[in-house]
């Protein structure tokens, strides 16, 4: 079965290196959490708010080991009037025999504003 696990941060400026970092830091957390191989994985989206363009920051899962050969696609989110700000979103598809409610969505910084239910229930399991 093929899973998608979503993710988000902030960061505080659109530099390269905070970008980079936070979306590393994410996708770290995210694996590390649905204990994801890169053998695995379908593809990953990475998507960022229009305020952040020092950078790709699909360039962070780059920094993961043994992630050379994952499709990633980085993309420009729909800038809808009063949305997060410096935000960057992940969405990582993978093989896995976890059901919808066992996979733990990731989301640090500001961006527990965007599915405190997920967030709450991440804290409780």
């Amino acid at each position: 079965m093929i899973r998608g696990v979503r993710g988000a941060t902030t960061v505080e400026a659109n530099k390269e290196q905070e970008i980079l970092t936070h979306t590393n830091k994410l996708i770290v957390d995210m694996i590390q959490q649905n204990k994801i191989q890169a053998d695995d994985v379908a593809s990953v989206f990475i998507s960022a708010t229009e305020d952040l363009d020092d950078t790709f920051p699909a360039k962070a899962l780059r920094q993961v080991e043994g992630w050379t050969y994952v499709p990633v696609m980085c993309m420009r989110e729909i800038p809808v009037p009063n949305s997060l700000e410096k935000c960057i979103r992940v969405m990582i598809h993978f093989n896995t025999e976890q059901k919808q409610n066992e996979v733990h969505h990731l989301y640090h910084n500001r961006a527990v504003q965007l599915r405190p239910d997920l967030v709450r229930r991440e804290q409780e399991d």
